[in-house]
């Protein structure tokens, strides 16, 4: 079986959740497969550190070209050049006419059930990314063999918009790396000295994204940092928007403002150290598919506060401090509640670090194996029968001309 796996982002110095997603499911693939023959297709990038070479893993590089450029021209040529059988196209979009039957890894459906997420504080690349899988996307489910998402939270979304689709959609989970289980403390003060850390600091991820809830969890900080004598410190890591203040409503103190800080985008070696060494890690989104920092916090033994709504509660059960993500006062109090008793942190680490069992790479490589080898064998029916239906009709021509 010759299985392509669409991964044009890999190589990006950057890397974000669905990027992250496909390169473990290629390190797992590489782990538990023999025996079948992967193609790669990835747009050249700067940043290779991640993949390793092995015997029947074939990394096809292509040039670069605007993503649905890549996406609808160029690695359909590729594709057919390399005789592909099964394409697994891994985040949310697909060629429009290759007709090799397709495997989709659809994350969620937010781009197309609500578009409030789609604002003033979004980049172009945004926006244009969103009216693109707008266009795309509903063909392609219709086309696809298989489909993947990755909750049960989101399956239900996507069922509830497009009921036909529950013949061919799956659950697979996401998981999160090893390097969260296994971390180096001694190589912590260089990357505290690099981003300038605080001894203790509460930790989040923030960026322009509308659903990530930047506005509500900063006026929480915000309410938690007036009320307390001595706050910790706020250090948000990822890409920070240009006017994070301006998302204020209200009076915002300068005592609350040189207590949050914006560290930018922070590389995947270092980010399992900056968990581990946070007091709490806030995840208040309110729209995910999944969420994988709540997995990465409770494998760094963090305690966590995380939204209840969408798929966060079925994430995290019952290792997380749930609260509304749209009040700024309930993630407030929850952030004191964590911080004032040292019992329920621990607790909530226990917790944590027993509710990641639940999760590994390898479980979700091995069903999205199997869902590979399913539908090679239903190629191998197909084409099967399509033949013996050519040999019956010349038979049958053969008896006409006696």
């Amino acid at each position: 079986m010759r299985i392509g796996i669409e991964g044009q982002r890999l190589f990006r110095r950057e890397k974000h959740g669905m990027d992250i997603v496909a390169i473990e499911l290629i390190k797992n693939l590489q782990l538990i497969d023999p025996s079948n023959e992967y193609y790669i297709f990835v747009k050249d990038g700067d940043d290779d550190d991640w993949y390793t070479p092995s015997m029947h893993f074939h990394l096809v590089r292509t040039k670069k070209a605007p993503y649905h450029i890549w996406e609808q021209y160029i690695l359909p040529r590729e594709v057919i050049r390399y005789k592909i059988d099964i394409l697994h196209c891994t985040s949310n979009t697909a060629p429009l006419w290759l007709k090799i039957p397709l495997v989709l890894t659809l994350h969620d459906i937010i781009y197309l059930e609500n578009f409030q997420f789609v604002s003033y504080q979004s980049t172009l690349y945004q926006l244009v990314g969103n009216f693109y899988r707008r266009f795309v996307v509903p063909s392609i489910l219709k086309k696809a063999a298989r489909i993947i998402t990755v909750s049960n939270s989101e399956r239900d979304i996507i069922l509830n918009r497009y009921p036909l689709l529950n013949h061919k959609l799956f659950v697979i989970y996401n998981a999160m790396s090893d390097s969260f289980l296994n971390i180096d403390q001694a190589k912590y003060p260089e990357v505290k000295e690099k981003f300038d850390l605080p001894d203790e600091y509460i930790f989040a991820l923030g960026n322009s994204n509308q659903k990530k809830n930047l506005p509500n969890v900063l006026k929480a900080y915000e309410i938690y940092h007036k009320n307390t004598a001595n706050p910790l410190p706020f250090i948000l890591a990822d890409e920070p928007p240009s006017d994070t203040f301006k998302l204020l409503s209200g009076p915002f103190s300068k005592e609350t403002e040189q207590d949050i800080r914006f560290i930018g985008y922070v590389k995947n070696n270092e980010i399992p150290l900056l968990y581990a060494n946070s007091s709490l890690f806030i995840y208040a989104s309110l729209r995910e598919s999944f969420g994988i920092p709540l997995l990465e916090a409770m494998a760094a033994g963090v305690p966590v506060i995380t939204s209840n709504v969408s798929s966060m509660p079925e994430i995290s059960k019952n290792a997380a401090l749930l609260v509304d993500p749209e009040k700024p006062e309930e993630i407030a109090y929850g952030i004191s509640k964590i911080l004032d008793d040292p019992k329920l942190a621990a607790s909530l680490v226990k917790k944590g670090k027993k509710r990641i069992d639940t999760f590994a790479w390898i479980k979700s490589a091995a069903k999205v194996l199997e869902i590979y080898r399913v539908m090679f064998e239903e190629i191998k029916t197909r084409d099967s029968n399509r033949f013996m239906r050519k040999l019956e009709k010349s038979i049958s021509k053969d008896k006409a001309k006696e």
